[in-house]
Parts: C-alpha cells; structure tokens; sequence
C-alpha cells in the first residue's frame, strides 16, 4: 500500500499548473511629507538648545553661539561627538508689514538632573541676528538661540533639563 500512494503522488504532480513566478521589483522608499502650520505673528520651535554629551574634569563652560552656529568648552569641560544644537525657531507675518520684538529671558535658566535635584544654570542666553525684526506681509523669518551652560567641578552625571520662554511682541 505504501508503494502504490507512492505511484499515484506523481501524476498528481504532473496535473498541478507550474507556478507563474514574477520578475523582481524593485524595493519601495518610504517617503515623508511634511508641513509646519503657524499662526500669523508668531513663532515654533523647531529644535531645542542641546549642549550635547560632555565629561568633566573640573568646573567650566559650554557656549553655543548661535551667530556661528558653533559649540566651545572651558576649563574641565570637554565635548564628547558632535550631538549638540543651537535652539531654532521658525515665525511668520501675517497679511501686513509689522515689526517684531524677540525677547529672551534675562535671568539665568536653570536646568535639573532627571530624576534628581541637581541643578546647573544656562546664562547669557543670546539671540542670532537683531532683536528687532521688520517683516513684509506674509514673510517668514527664522532665528538660532545659544547660551552658557554653568558646570560645577563635581557634577553629578546625568540628563539635565529645564524650559525657557521666547516672546514675540509687535505692535
């Protein structure tokens, strides 16, 4: 019995259509659409200041000037990589020629270690270009904040974060 299923398997094989195989296609890319919706006479942040990885050694500074878009350490801080960003924001006219006014904070900014008290401040906040800005009707206008990050010599490790607020005033 078992030879006779045997022999009948391959007729059956032989009846069966051949398989139609395709050709190759090509992988398909993903692609993102995006938009940035704002409201007339304002602005959107659309990266924060980030100061980046860093080790330290002693008591020191890391200055982002938002002008050169560019990162410096002092004393016993030392950069590690290169994962830092001036913080950016993007704004808008509405349907009329204004003039604007960015104001940032004058005090210091202070940052806290997740999940902890630790604290360092961020001082100096500064502006990329003029304060004051004179928008044609429905012009966009874009600008960089940098600052001073305050390290103490024996900082606790970890994730430091904190908000600060940027205004937009016009008449």
């Amino acid at each position: 019995m078992f030879r006779r299923f045997a022999l009948l398997a391959l007729p059956l094989a032989a009846l069966l259509p051949d398989v139609a195989q395709a050709a190759p296609v090509a992988a398909a890319f993903p692609a993102t659409a995006n938009a940035l919706l704002i409201h007339p006479i304002s602005i959107v942040k659309t990266s924060d200041l980030d100061f980046g990885l860093l080790t330290v050694t002693g008591a020191g500074t890391v200055v982002i000037d938002p002008n050169a878009n560019s990162i410096a350490s002092t004393g016993g801080v030392i950069l590690v990589g290169s994962q830092w960003s001036a913080a950016s924001f993007v704004g808008a006219a509405g349907g009329v020629s204004v003039v604007v006014l960015i104001k940032l904070p004058n005090q210091p900014v202070t940052i806290t270690r997740q999940s902890g008290t630790e604290t360092m401040t961020v001082a100096n906040l500064t502006l990329q270009g003029l304060n004051k800005r004179t928008l044609a009707a429905l012009q966009s206008f874009s600008f960089r904040v940098g600052g001073t990050l305050n390290v103490a010599a024996n900082q606790v490790e970890g994730v430091y974060t904190g908000t600060f607020n940027v205004d937009i005033q016009y008449p």
